[in-house]
């Protein structure tokens, strides 16, 4: 099953700000998933309270916490506070250690110009204890949901900057199925979310929280339950929160004006 949900912003959280508990890596039943946060507290702020009203078993952070947004040192915090398993995306694995490569593909030179200038301005703007935190990051993340067992990568199993896109050629998703070693592949990178089976394996790209890219500026992640017959449902959720003030905080910081229309426009 996938499909594409709202859910409402909602006000108090009904558990306070206790962390999320993982009971274990078996057992679970509903799980949530949340990937490239880009940096955009609010975004990342929404998402963690709708997720409390889904009553999950388990959260987890499919990485890329840092780039492109005006809040890195904030979103560190934030899910190092809540305790939330998290990856390494490539951003962080660069910015971790004072890379200059972030390991990213652009399009025009342009692109490239505003890429560079986000590895600049977010390696100079977060701070020591957030670099070391990233740098304890894992490549990879596994758990069952019943029997079946899920694994979370942030690019792919092969590589932490490949990009998966829907549409490429159904033999390259058959051929990393048969090496993925897990029943259910989680994954990102992309910003744009998408569901679908290849080679026994079902493959969830979680969308993106802080900086989507499939024309709905609304923060996405992934929300896993599993169904009576003990297969692995994914659905594709989506939250509102207040882009045009993390618009208002691109430009405070002096980071260029692009940043800001893209992340409205969720291009």
């Amino acid at each position: 099953m996938f499909r594409l949900s709202a859910v409402a912003k909602v006000g108090a959280q009904p558990n306070g700000e206790s962390p999320f508990l993982h009971p274990g890596d078996d057992g679970f039943e509903r799980v949530a998933v949340i990937t490239d946060v880009h940096a955009n507290l609010p975004a990342l702020e929404a998402v963690l309270e709708a997720i409390r009203w889904l009553d999950v078993d388990a959260l987890y952070c499919g990485g890329d916490l840092v780039g492109y947004g005006p809040h890195p040192n904030e979103v560190c915090r934030l899910v190092e506070a809540r305790r939330i398993p998290t990856i390494y995306g490539n951003y962080d694995w660069a910015i971790a250690r004072d890379h200059l490569d972030c390991g990213c593909a652009y399009v025009t030179d342009r692109d490239r110009a505003l890429g560079q200038r986000s590895v600049e301005w977010t390696l100079a703007h977060t701070d020591r204890h957030s670099k070391y935190f990233m740098r304890r990051l894992a490549f990879d993340l596994r758990f069952r949901m019943g029997d079946r067992r899920v694994r979370l990568v942030h690019g792919s199993p092969r590589k932490v900057n490949e990009y998966l896109f829907e549409d490429k050629p159904a033999r390259t998703f058959e051929r990393i199925a048969r090496g993925a070693d897990c029943d259910v592949l989680l994954f990102g990178h992309t910003h744009q979310p998408w569901v679908h089976e290849y080679g026994g394996v079902l493959f969830v790209n979680c969308g993106a929280v802080g900086k989507p890219k499939d024309g709905d500026p609304r923060a996405a992640f992934a929300l896993l339950e599993l169904d009576e017959a003990g297969q692995v449902q994914a659905s594709i959720e989506r939250v509102s929160y207040d882009a045009e003030a993390v618009a208002r905080d691109l430009a405070a910081a002096g980071l260029p004006r692009e940043y800001a229309e893209k992340l409205v426009a969720a291009t």
